[in-house]
């Protein structure tokens, strides 16, 4: 699985070798070699070869922007199958989170993997559109609960 690489490390004015790349980023020096023979721009073919910060970061930019996948009003994004989906069977549990937030569990149709997305409770009046919608009953909380314990030795 591929790691999130932040391309704000790579400075702008500086030149990097790959060696110095690898060690910015944390990856292998042939990640880097891999990344120029993919396209990432080097200053010229001479040796050592050297990478703009600038060229660098606009790469790891593209890089990401081309992974980034936008889930569709009824979708949730499975992390299994790297895929925005629509739940098994229509069916979505709403958790909420705050008075304003909350999180939409459900099943991946193709992987019976749980999804998660976080959605304001503006938001949930679409999703009821297109999805059922359920809402879970929370437990009451053991301190809440009139009933004495049952190993307890008081009367």
């Amino acid at each position: 699985m591929p790691k999130l690489l932040n391309p704000n490390l790579a400075k702008l004015h500086r030149n990097y070798t790959v060696e110095e790349v690898a060690s910015v980023f944390g990856v292998h020096k042939n990640s880097v070699r891999a990344w120029i023979k993919a396209g990432l721009p080097v200053c010229d073919a001479k040796r050592p070869v050297l990478i703009l910060g600038m060229d660098l970061r606009d790469y790891l930019r593209g890089k990401r922007r081309e992974r980034k996948r936008r889930c569709g009003a009824d979708e949730l994004y499975c992390l299994r199958c790297r895929e925005p989906r629509s739940p098994a069977e229509g069916m979505v549990d709403y958790i909420p989170m705050t008075a304003a937030t909350g999180r939409l569990n459900a099943l991946c149709p193709v992987c019976t993997s749980f999804m998660n997305r976080y959605i304001g409770a503006k938001g949930l009046d679409k999703i009821r559109a297109k999805l059922d919608v359920r809402v879970p009953k929370s437990q009451q909380h053991i301190s809440k609960s009139n009933l004495p314990l049952a190993n307890c030795d008081f009367e």
